[in-house]
Protein backbone atom coordinates (compact mmCIF):
# COMPACT_ATOMS: atom_id res chain seq x y z
CA UNK A 1 0.00 0.00 0.00
CA UNK A 2 1.03 3.52 -0.77
CA UNK A 3 0.58 6.82 0.06
CA UNK A 4 1.36 10.67 -0.92
CA UNK A 5 3.06 11.57 1.89
CA UNK A 6 4.12 15.11 1.09
CA UNK A 7 4.57 17.72 -1.59
CA UNK A 8 6.47 20.61 -2.29
CA UNK A 9 7.07 23.10 -5.02
CA UNK A 10 9.30 26.26 -6.19
CA UNK A 11 8.54 28.67 -8.82
CA UNK A 12 11.40 31.26 -10.33
CA UNK A 13 11.05 34.75 -9.18
CA UNK A 14 10.63 36.69 -12.27
CA UNK A 15 6.88 37.36 -13.25
CA UNK A 16 6.05 37.27 -17.03
CA UNK A 17 2.57 39.19 -17.46
CA UNK A 18 0.37 38.91 -20.68
CA UNK A 19 1.41 42.93 -21.22
CA UNK A 20 4.93 42.15 -21.50
CA UNK A 21 4.11 39.36 -23.93
CA UNK A 22 1.47 41.71 -25.68
CA UNK A 23 4.96 43.83 -26.37
CA UNK A 24 6.93 40.58 -27.78
CA UNK A 25 4.60 38.74 -29.77
CA UNK A 26 1.79 41.16 -30.45
CA UNK A 27 -0.82 39.09 -29.26
CA UNK A 28 -3.24 41.49 -26.91
CA UNK A 29 -2.91 40.75 -23.47
CA UNK A 30 -7.06 40.32 -22.74
CA UNK A 31 -6.70 38.11 -26.02
CA UNK A 32 -4.20 36.03 -23.74
CA UNK A 33 -6.52 35.78 -20.74
CA UNK A 34 -9.64 35.10 -22.35
CA UNK A 35 -8.43 32.04 -25.05
CA UNK A 36 -6.16 30.26 -21.67
CA UNK A 37 -6.85 31.46 -18.51
CA UNK A 38 -3.45 32.88 -18.09
CA UNK A 39 -2.75 36.33 -16.76
CA UNK A 40 0.73 35.77 -15.82
CA UNK A 41 3.76 33.01 -15.60
CA UNK A 42 7.21 32.54 -14.39
CA UNK A 43 10.61 32.28 -16.51
CA UNK A 44 14.02 30.67 -14.77
CA UNK A 45 17.02 32.69 -14.34
CA UNK A 46 19.61 32.50 -17.15
CA UNK A 47 21.91 30.64 -14.53
CA UNK A 48 19.02 27.84 -13.63
CA UNK A 49 19.10 24.63 -14.21
CA UNK A 50 15.72 22.10 -14.85
CA UNK A 51 17.61 20.19 -12.26
CA UNK A 52 17.79 23.60 -10.10
CA UNK A 53 14.27 24.12 -10.07
CA UNK A 54 13.90 20.94 -9.32
CA UNK A 55 16.29 20.54 -6.29
CA UNK A 56 14.31 23.65 -4.39
CA UNK A 57 10.90 21.68 -5.13
CA UNK A 58 12.50 18.34 -3.92
CA UNK A 59 14.12 20.37 -0.72
CA UNK A 60 10.40 21.83 0.10
CA UNK A 61 9.34 18.31 -0.28
CA UNK A 62 11.74 16.39 2.12
CA UNK A 63 11.29 19.63 4.83
CA UNK A 64 7.86 18.65 4.53
CA UNK A 65 7.58 15.03 4.99
CA UNK A 66 10.04 15.45 7.79
CA UNK A 67 12.80 13.44 6.08
CA UNK A 68 16.30 13.53 4.80
CA UNK A 69 17.72 12.96 1.65
CA UNK A 70 19.30 9.18 2.92
CA UNK A 71 15.31 8.38 3.50
CA UNK A 72 14.48 8.05 -0.49
CA UNK A 73 14.92 5.29 -1.96
CA UNK A 74 14.64 5.91 -5.73
CA UNK A 75 14.29 9.23 -7.68
CA UNK A 76 11.96 9.74 -10.45
CA UNK A 77 12.15 12.95 -12.24
CA UNK A 78 10.17 14.16 -14.96
CA UNK A 79 10.94 16.86 -17.41
CA UNK A 80 10.24 17.47 -21.28
CA UNK A 81 12.84 20.74 -20.99
CA UNK A 82 15.85 19.49 -19.47
CA UNK A 83 19.10 20.93 -21.14
CA UNK A 84 20.88 18.19 -22.77
CA UNK A 85 19.70 14.64 -24.36
CA UNK A 86 21.56 12.64 -21.21
CA UNK A 87 22.18 12.59 -18.58
CA UNK A 88 19.25 13.63 -17.54
CA UNK A 89 18.39 16.05 -14.69
CA UNK A 90 17.32 13.05 -12.33
CA UNK A 91 20.94 12.15 -11.91
CA UNK A 92 21.92 15.77 -11.20
CA UNK A 93 19.17 15.70 -8.68
CA UNK A 94 21.17 13.01 -6.95
CA UNK A 95 23.99 14.32 -6.60
CA UNK A 96 22.36 17.59 -5.23
CA UNK A 97 21.08 15.69 -2.64
CA UNK A 98 23.94 14.04 -1.96
CA UNK A 99 23.18 10.32 -2.95
CA UNK A 100 25.18 8.35 -4.42
CA UNK A 101 23.60 4.89 -5.33
CA UNK A 102 20.02 5.26 -4.98
CA UNK A 103 18.68 4.56 -8.19
CA UNK A 104 17.56 8.14 -10.43
CA UNK A 105 15.88 8.03 -13.63
CA UNK A 106 14.41 10.15 -15.86
CA UNK A 107 11.29 10.44 -17.50
CA UNK A 108 11.02 12.69 -20.50
CA UNK A 109 7.07 13.13 -20.85
CA UNK A 110 5.94 16.99 -21.11
CA UNK A 111 2.45 17.70 -19.24
CA UNK A 112 2.34 13.93 -18.13
CA UNK A 113 5.26 12.94 -16.70
CA UNK A 114 4.48 13.72 -13.20
CA UNK A 115 1.75 11.59 -13.47
CA UNK A 116 3.41 8.71 -14.72
CA UNK A 117 5.79 8.76 -11.64
CA UNK A 118 2.93 9.18 -8.90
CA UNK A 119 1.34 5.82 -10.65
CA UNK A 120 4.75 4.24 -10.98
CA UNK A 121 5.95 4.99 -7.59
CA UNK A 122 2.87 3.76 -6.11
CA UNK A 123 3.87 0.23 -7.44
CA UNK A 124 7.62 0.31 -6.12
CA UNK A 125 7.25 1.19 -2.86
CA UNK A 126 7.36 -1.81 -1.61
CA UNK A 127 10.53 -2.73 -3.22
CA UNK A 128 12.38 1.15 -2.60
CA UNK A 129 10.56 2.69 0.39
CA UNK A 130 10.19 6.22 -0.24
CA UNK A 131 9.86 7.25 -3.37
CA UNK A 132 10.72 10.91 -4.54
CA UNK A 133 9.06 12.08 -7.57
CA UNK A 134 10.26 15.37 -9.31
CA UNK A 135 8.93 17.45 -11.97
CA UNK A 136 11.12 20.64 -13.14
CA UNK A 137 10.19 22.34 -16.45
CA UNK A 138 12.14 25.33 -18.08
CA UNK A 139 9.83 25.64 -21.02
CA UNK A 140 10.68 29.47 -21.33
CA UNK A 141 13.39 28.58 -23.75
CA UNK A 142 11.70 26.00 -25.42
CA UNK A 143 9.11 28.58 -27.04
CA UNK A 144 9.24 31.12 -29.79
CA UNK A 145 7.05 34.71 -30.30
CA UNK A 146 7.08 34.07 -33.43
CA UNK A 147 4.30 30.87 -32.40
CA UNK A 148 2.26 33.38 -29.88
CA UNK A 149 -0.39 30.77 -29.80
CA UNK A 150 1.88 28.59 -28.16
CA UNK A 151 4.37 31.40 -26.51
CA UNK A 152 2.01 32.62 -24.21
CA UNK A 153 0.90 29.87 -22.48
CA UNK A 154 4.16 27.97 -21.30
CA UNK A 155 5.69 29.51 -17.77
CA UNK A 156 8.79 27.42 -15.19
CA UNK A 157 8.41 25.60 -12.19
CA UNK A 158 9.18 22.61 -10.42
CA UNK A 159 6.80 20.17 -8.16
CA UNK A 160 7.42 17.27 -6.10
CA UNK A 161 5.90 14.57 -4.17
CA UNK A 162 7.17 11.63 -1.86
CA UNK A 163 5.44 8.32 -2.23
CA UNK A 164 5.59 6.43 1.27
CA UNK A 165 4.92 2.39 1.21
CA UNK A 166 3.48 3.54 4.84
CA UNK A 167 0.65 5.35 5.93
CA UNK A 168 3.11 7.69 8.19
CA UNK A 169 -0.22 8.77 10.42
CA UNK A 170 2.23 11.11 12.21
CA UNK A 171 2.25 13.75 9.06
CA UNK A 172 -0.98 16.05 8.10
CA UNK A 173 -3.32 14.84 4.96
CA UNK A 174 -1.92 11.73 3.71
CA UNK A 175 -3.53 10.09 1.27
CA UNK A 176 -3.77 6.50 0.47
CA UNK A 177 -2.94 5.51 -3.92
CA UNK A 178 -6.43 3.35 -4.46
CA UNK A 179 -5.59 3.01 -8.08
CA UNK A 180 -4.33 4.49 -11.47
CA UNK A 181 -5.00 4.22 -15.00
CA UNK A 182 -2.26 5.35 -17.89
CA UNK A 183 -2.78 4.96 -21.37
CA UNK A 184 -0.87 6.08 -24.80
CA UNK A 185 -2.10 6.75 -28.22
CA UNK A 186 0.81 7.50 -30.20
CA UNK A 187 -1.19 7.89 -33.64
CA UNK A 188 -1.42 11.72 -32.40
CA UNK A 189 2.22 11.86 -31.31
CA UNK A 190 3.10 14.65 -34.28
CA UNK A 191 0.49 16.85 -32.29
CA UNK A 192 2.67 18.36 -29.60
CA UNK A 193 6.69 17.61 -30.21
CA UNK A 194 9.77 19.23 -29.54
CA UNK A 195 12.29 18.73 -32.39
CA UNK A 196 16.14 18.76 -31.02
CA UNK A 197 17.50 22.51 -30.92
CA UNK A 198 14.10 23.74 -32.27
CA UNK A 199 10.70 25.29 -30.38
CA UNK A 200 7.77 23.27 -29.17
CA UNK A 201 5.49 22.31 -32.02
CA UNK A 202 1.75 22.12 -31.35
CA UNK A 203 -1.15 21.68 -33.01
CA UNK A 204 -3.37 23.24 -30.00
CA UNK A 205 -6.94 22.14 -31.77
CA UNK A 206 -5.91 18.69 -32.27
CA UNK A 207 -4.85 18.66 -28.66
CA UNK A 208 -7.58 20.45 -26.70
CA UNK A 209 -10.04 18.25 -28.66
CA UNK A 210 -7.99 14.50 -27.78
CA UNK A 211 -7.50 15.94 -24.38
CA UNK A 212 -11.57 16.78 -23.40
CA UNK A 213 -12.09 13.43 -24.93
CA UNK A 214 -9.57 11.26 -23.39
CA UNK A 215 -9.33 12.87 -19.72
CA UNK A 216 -12.68 12.29 -18.98
CA UNK A 217 -12.86 9.11 -20.23
CA UNK A 218 -9.72 7.83 -18.06
CA UNK A 219 -11.56 9.29 -14.97
CA UNK A 220 -14.81 7.58 -15.43
CA UNK A 221 -12.99 4.11 -16.27
CA UNK A 222 -10.81 4.89 -12.66
CA UNK A 223 -14.05 5.63 -10.88
CA UNK A 224 -16.10 3.30 -12.26
CA UNK A 225 -14.03 0.26 -11.67
CA UNK A 226 -13.60 1.65 -7.81
CA UNK A 227 -17.04 1.89 -7.72
CA UNK A 228 -17.30 5.59 -7.48
CA UNK A 229 -18.67 8.82 -9.65
CA UNK A 230 -17.29 12.30 -10.37
CA UNK A 231 -19.85 13.48 -7.57
CA UNK A 232 -17.83 11.69 -4.84
CA UNK A 233 -14.67 13.39 -5.69
CA UNK A 234 -14.26 16.26 -3.53
CA UNK A 235 -11.81 17.66 -5.65
CA UNK A 236 -9.75 17.26 -9.23
CA UNK A 237 -5.65 18.18 -9.24
CA UNK A 238 -5.39 18.35 -12.95
CA UNK A 239 -2.16 19.07 -15.12
CA UNK A 240 -2.86 23.12 -16.09
CA UNK A 241 -3.04 23.07 -19.72
CA UNK A 242 -5.21 25.86 -20.13
CA UNK A 243 -8.51 26.83 -18.27
CA UNK A 244 -11.15 26.48 -20.91
CA UNK A 245 -9.81 22.47 -21.28
CA UNK A 246 -10.08 22.15 -17.49
CA UNK A 247 -13.95 23.56 -18.04
CA UNK A 248 -14.30 21.13 -20.85
CA UNK A 249 -12.90 18.15 -18.25
CA UNK A 250 -15.65 18.94 -15.47
CA UNK A 251 -18.54 19.39 -18.37
CA UNK A 252 -18.11 15.82 -19.48
CA UNK A 253 -18.08 14.72 -15.89
CA UNK A 254 -20.89 16.87 -14.88
CA UNK A 255 -18.77 17.67 -11.84
CA UNK A 256 -18.94 20.93 -10.35
CA UNK A 257 -16.07 23.35 -11.94
CA UNK A 258 -15.52 24.62 -8.13
CA UNK A 259 -13.80 20.87 -7.30
CA UNK A 260 -10.73 21.74 -9.95
CA UNK A 261 -8.07 23.49 -8.72
CA UNK A 262 -6.36 25.96 -10.38
CA UNK A 263 -3.37 28.20 -10.49
CA UNK A 264 -3.04 28.41 -14.31
CA UNK A 265 -3.61 32.50 -13.86
CA UNK A 266 -0.46 32.47 -11.94
CA UNK A 267 1.77 30.37 -13.66
CA UNK A 268 0.26 29.85 -16.98
CA UNK A 269 1.07 26.16 -18.33
CA UNK A 270 4.24 24.78 -16.63
CA UNK A 271 3.97 21.26 -18.39
CA UNK A 272 4.94 18.58 -16.30
CA UNK A 273 5.31 20.38 -13.33
CA UNK A 274 2.34 21.92 -13.65
CA UNK A 275 0.13 18.68 -11.70
CA UNK A 276 2.37 18.95 -8.63
CA UNK A 277 2.95 22.32 -8.43
CA UNK A 278 -0.95 22.24 -7.86
CA UNK A 279 -1.26 19.33 -5.70
CA UNK A 280 1.54 20.89 -2.92
CA UNK A 281 -0.29 24.56 -3.31
CA UNK A 282 -4.27 22.86 -2.86
CA UNK A 283 -2.21 20.70 -0.02
CA UNK A 284 -0.89 23.38 1.76
CA UNK A 285 -4.26 25.07 1.91
CA UNK A 286 -5.87 22.15 3.06
CA UNK A 287 -3.30 20.34 5.56
CA UNK A 288 -6.23 18.55 7.49
CA UNK A 289 -6.64 14.86 6.37
CA UNK A 290 -8.85 14.65 3.44
CA UNK A 291 -12.25 13.35 3.97
CA UNK A 292 -13.23 12.71 0.94
CA UNK A 293 -11.31 10.88 -2.54
CA UNK A 294 -9.25 13.01 -4.67
CA UNK A 295 -8.69 12.50 -8.30
CA UNK A 296 -5.25 13.38 -10.08
CA UNK A 297 -5.03 13.47 -14.25
CA UNK A 298 -2.52 14.79 -16.91
CA UNK A 299 -2.80 14.73 -20.69
CA UNK A 300 0.74 14.89 -22.30
CA UNK A 301 2.79 14.74 -25.60
CA UNK A 302 3.01 11.56 -26.95
CA UNK A 303 -0.38 11.99 -26.71
CA UNK A 304 0.10 10.00 -22.81
CA UNK A 305 -2.43 10.64 -20.31
CA UNK A 306 -3.84 8.90 -17.17
CA UNK A 307 -5.71 9.02 -13.69
CA UNK A 308 -4.94 8.35 -10.35
CA UNK A 309 -7.10 7.99 -7.70
CA UNK A 310 -6.36 8.67 -3.79
CA UNK A 311 -8.42 8.17 -0.80
CA UNK A 312 -8.15 9.32 2.65
CA UNK A 313 -6.02 6.98 4.55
Amino acid sequence: MSHLRAFGHHVPVQIVTNADLEARTGRAASSIEKTSGILERRYAADSETVADLGFAAASACLKNASLTATDIGLILFSSGSAERTFPGPASVLAQKLGLTAAPAIDIPVPSAGSLIGLALAGDLTSRYGNILVVASEIMSRRISDADPDTAILFGDGAGACIVSPDSATEENGVLRIADSILCTDGNYAEALQLQHGGSIQMKGLDVIVQASRKIPRSIEDLLTRNNLKPADAGVFLMHQANVNLIRKVAAALSAPEDRFFRNIDRYGNTSSASLLIAASEWHAANSNPPTFPVVIAAFGAGFNWGALLALPA
